[in-house]
């Protein structure tokens, strides 16, 4: 009787419990299934509202307008490398004609000062979110370990970032180019001074998320830690190395997250008003052009704004999970 119960129970298991290709096709629902939906919904409700939307530049792009500018810019980039090519291949026929009829002459070659395309611009938003990201780093994370670490620093400093800290980039961004214009002044600059502009307005408005973070991160250091440090009289950096740093590493990377969160939003607001070139100047030039293709343009810009912004919290993901030992921490 027994054997017959537990033969019935490990059939009814059997039945019961889902098979090794159900648990994949539920996984394949849960990472693509349902996003996949959520996007086509998304896309019919846009093409949908699109429609009856009415401008002064005609309707409101739907998806499959947007979708054909993406075609139409990868098309003028690659005709504007044509041009450049063709521009450095005239040069050099013209400067291997020189040569050959004066030996001593020394060929130059100009610089292509074709316009910026689409995707050259993405590239120019890209480096410049980048080095404001790394240089606000470079300044928040010593400051943020230093607050943390001492209390009468973090009562003296703690009024100024909070004071600063929710100022919009708007406002830094004049202040910004005056300073950049009265102290950057050569006949020769390494980089523009509108990059300058962007660059700093984005250091701005990021540094501050990854200075509390960090503080906050340091200060909330298990005490059992710091007590064994003080046991075997660890050296102030040595203890920086060995115990802050790695306990406060899930923090740092929070910080640094939703830094590069704002600094990306920052960046096209700065990059319209200092006119650098990139992906801000784009939607700015293409709103002033009021062209029939502006709008969809300036939407093709909107999502490659929104999807460069989601891989860069993707990315900085990745890196968090790598570096951090709370796996948890990193999981979203």
């Amino acid at each position: 009787m027994n054997t017959v119960i537990t033969s019935v129970g490990k059939l009814f298991s059997s039945t019961a419990a889902p098979s090794q290709g159900q648990n994949i096709l539920n996984n394949a629902l849960q990472l693509i299934g349902i996003p996949m939906m959520g996007i086509a919904v998304f896309l019919l409700l846009w093409g949908t509202a699109a429609q009856n939307i009415d401008t002064s530049l005609g309707k409101f792009p739907g998806p499959a307008a947007v979708y054909e500018q993406f075609g139409s810019l990868y098309n003028e980039h690659i005709a504007e490398r044509e041009k450049a090519a063709a521009f450095y291949e005239r040069q050099e026929e013209r400067n291997a004609k020189r040569v050959a009829q004066d030996p001593t002459y020394e060929p130059r070659i100009r610089k292509y000062t074709g316009k910026e395309t689409f995707l050259d611009q993405i590239f120019t938003s890209l480096l410049t979110v980048m080095s404001g990201f790394f240089l606000a780093a470079f300044l928040a994370i010593p400051l943020g370990i230093a607050i943390g670490l001492s209390k009468t620093l973090n009562t003296a400093v703690n009024p100024i970032i909070q004071i600063f800290r929710p100022v919009s980039p708007l406002a830094w961004l004049p202040l910004v180019t005056m300073v950049v214009s009265a102290l950057y002044v050569s006949p020769d600059p390494m980089v523009a001074k509108s990059f300058l502009n962007s660059l700093i307005t984005v250091t701005l408005c990021c540094i501050w998320p990854m200075v509390i973070n960090t503080s906050v991160g340091v200060a909330s250091i298990d005490n059992d830690l710091v007590n064994v440090s003080r046991v075997i009289r660890l050296p102030a950096l040595k203890h920086v190395q060995k115990i802050v740093l790695p306990a406060s590493v899930p923090a740092i990377f929070t910080g640094m997250r939703l830094s590069l969160g704002v600094a990306w939003m920052v960046l096209i607001a700065a990059e319209m008003l200092a006119q650098n070139p990139g992906l801000g100047k784009f939607v700015w030039d293409e709103f002033q052009n009021g062209s029939s293709e502006s709008l969809s343009r300036i939407m093709a810009a909107v999502v490659v704004i929104g999807f460069i912004g989601f891989l860069l919290d993707r990315t900085m993901l990745q890196v968090q999970r790598w570096a951090s030992w709370d796996k948890s921490s990193a999981s979203r």
